[in-house]
C-alpha cells in the first residue's frame, strides 16, 4: 500500500520540538548569557546528539524567546535535523542570536499561544512538543489555562524547565505553578535548574528525555500522539 505524501512525511519525522526561552525583565544580561549558551551547549552535548539520531526518523526543531504580550521573537525557524551538520548549524544559529527585549513582564499565556501557532506550521511529525523554560510565574495577560482553551493544543505535549532563584525554598511556588498550570499532556514533565548556572545541565537532561524515542506499548512515553 502506497502512503500519501503527508503520511510518508509523518512516518519519517518522529517529533516536532519547539523550545521557548524566557527573556522577561526578571532575567538579567548575565543570566541570559548563561541560558542562551546553556541551550547551545545542551544541543551539542554528545548524549543529546545521540538522542537526536537514535532512530532513522528525524526531529524538526525550532526555538523562540518570549517575554511580554507581544514580545516573541524566533531564534530558529523550523529546521529538519536529519544530520549532525544540521544540528550543529541549528545550534550555531541560536548561538549567534541576540536578545530582542529585556524590559517586559512574563506573559506566559501569550507565549503558549505563540508556540501553538509555530506548531501549526511545523513539518508533519508523529509527535509535537512545546518546551517552556522560565524563571517566573505568569504576571501579564491571560493564564496558561486560558491559552490551552483558546489555542490548538490537541495532541501537543507541553514540558517545562523551571529556573529556580538563588533562594531555592522560596521558589517552590514556581515549581508548583509549572507542574499544576503549565505542563500538559500524557507523560509531560518539569525539569528543575537550580539557578541559571545550572541551566545547561537541566536543559541537557530535559532534551535527552524529550528526544528519546517512545517505546512501543509503553505508558511512559515522553510525547503525546497528534490528534
Amino acid at each position: 500500500m502506497l502512503l500519501s505524501a503527508p503520511a510518508a512525511l509523518a512516518q519519517n519525522c518522529r517529533l516536532a520540538l519547539v523550545l521557548a526561552m524566557d527573556v522577561s525583565s526578571s532575567v538579567d544580561a548575565a543570566e541570559d548569557t548563561l541560558q542562551r549558551g546553556g541551550l547551545v551547549a545542551a544541543l551539542t552535548a554528545p548524549e543529546v546528539q545521540a538522542a537526536f539520531f537514535a532512530t532513522d526518523q528525524y526531529v524538526a526543531l525550532a526555538a523562540f524567546e518570549w517575554s511580554g504580550r507581544y514580545n516573541q521573537e524566533i531564534l530558529l525557524d523550523w529546521t529538519l535535523i536529519d544530520s549532525p551538520a544540521k544540528l550543529l548549524g541549528a545550534a550555531q544559529t541560536i548561538a549567534n542570536s541576540t536578545r530582542s527585549h529585556n524590559d517586559f513582564p512574563t506573559a506566559m499565556g501569550y507565549a503558549l499561544g505563540y508556540g501553538a501557532g509555530m506548531l501549526e506550521r511545523a513539518p508533519s511529525c508523529l509527535y509535537q512538543t512545546l518546551d517552556m523554560a522560565g524563571d517566573g510565574q505568569n504576571n501579564e495577560g491571560f493564564s496558561p489555562a486560558q491559552a490551552y482553551a483558546a489555542f490548538p493544543f490537541d495532541g501537543v505535549t507541553v514540558n517545562g524547565l523551571v529556573v529556580n532563584g538563588a533562594d531555592f525554598e522560596a521558589e517552590t511556588g514556581l515549581i508548583a505553578f509549572y507542574k499544576g498550570q503549565v505542563m500538559r499532556g500524557p507523560a509531560a514533565f518539569v525539569e528543575i535548574a537550580q539557578g541559571f548556572e545550572d541551566y545547561e545541565r537541566a536543559m541537557r537532561r530535559k532534551l535527552e528525555r524529550e528526544l528519546t524515542p517512545p517505546v512501543i506499548g509503553s505508558t511512559s512515553s515522553p510525547h503525546s500522539p497528534r490528534g
